[in-house]
């Protein structure tokens, strides 16, 4: 019997699921979640082999929810998302359920879940999280875990980015945020008007900038409304320059 969530915050669609679920008895609906907060807890809990998963939904879509899953299970997509995100599912290969669908389309996504190779669903899930975080939606906000939380960060309350091992410290306010993804992730991914690579482990809001002083031979320091200071490479020293027009 293989475990399966839904989660989306229409009731009418997830009463649809669980319907067509019924000509899938060796398919068992451990529980069904209105919101990503309440998906990513019973994920933890009930470690499913499938989701029904929407994107649009309140408080944190069905990317970003996903990109908090340390090994996120297989995924068809029930959506009514825009024609980005459906170019990003037919790139990686990951089926999807284009709102409204009948049960012959729900049967077929299900036959082509049940034919994937467990190795090449994990890598299709991380292959679409990558293309889905380039859309100007996904570019706006950073989503991360805090213990047992979920906080979102507007990027323009991102003071700057610190490579720390497997993960990026992201500095705010209110003090740092661990997210697991690459500095070049970030570096593709956030505005390169507003966020430059100022060094190989430091990426900087330049709107947070107040002076950048030299620092050791060809490196300099750029000092922070804050007062944090954030190494400067010789080549980090040109794309600020560059940036911000000095």
């Amino acid at each position: 019997m293989k475990k399966v969530i839904i989660i989306d915050d229409e009731s009418l669609a997830r009463s649809i699921v669980k319907e067509y679920l019924q000509k899938h008895p060796d398919l068992e609906l451990v529980e069904e979640c209105s919101d990503g907060f309440d998906g990513l807890k019973a994920i933890q809990q009930h470690n499913p082999d499938l989701l029904f998963l929407d994107i649009q939904m309140p408080k944190i879509n069905g990317f970003e929810m996903l990109e908090l899953v340390e090994e996120p299970p297989s995924v068809i997509f029930t959506t009514a998302f825009d024609e980005y995100a459906l170019k990003a599912f037919e790139a990686n290969a990951i089926d999807y359920l284009l709102k409204p669908f009948n049960q012959d389309r729900f049967d077929k996504a299900v036959t082509k879940w049940r034919e994937q190779q467990p190795a090449s669903v994990e890598n299709n899930t991380l292959g679409l999280l990558e293309s889905a975080s380039m859309s100007p939606h996904q570019k706006q906000r950073i989503v991360v875990r805090n213990g047992s939380k979920i906080k979102i960060i507007s990027v323009h309350d991102v003071f700057y980015l610190e490579a720390a091992d497997d993960y990026v410290k992201i500095h705010t306010q209110e003090g740092y945020y661990l997210k697991n993804k690459t500095m070049n992730h970030f570096e593709q991914t956030l505005d390169n008007n507003l966020f430059v690579r100022s060094h190989r482990s430091y990426i900087v809001n330049v709107q947070q900038i107040t002076r950048i002083d030299p620092y050791e031979k060809d490196n300099h320091v750029a000092v922070l409304r804050s007062g944090s200071k954030v190494p400067v490479s010789r080549s980090g020293y040109g794309r600020l320059k560059e940036v911000l027009g000095l």
